[in-house]
């Protein structure tokens, strides 16, 4: 028989949830949530978002790399 692995709920509600807001490429405070310190796209597990804002996130966040609002890499 095979078991299922028990899925963890982050115990902190979604940042964009509580205000009720969505990210936005523009807005790069938002999206500094989703970004390390080696500017790459963090999980949802390690944030806190919810499965919904995190594909929302990535988005803008590839948009605003695009763009050149945020940095591909931390190498100068």
């Amino acid at each position: 028989m095979i078991k299922k692995k028990k899925i963890k709920k982050s115990s902190k509600p979604c940042p964009f949830c509580a205000k009720k807001s969505e990210p936005n490429y523009i807005d790069l405070e938002s999206l500094a949530i989703g970004v390390s310190n080696k500017k790459r796209i963090v999980s949802r597990w390690t944030t806190g978002v919810c499965e919904k804002h995190q594909l929302r996130l990535a988005r803008a966040i590839k948009r605003a790399r695009h763009l050149a609002l945020l940095p591909v890499t931390d190498r100068v």
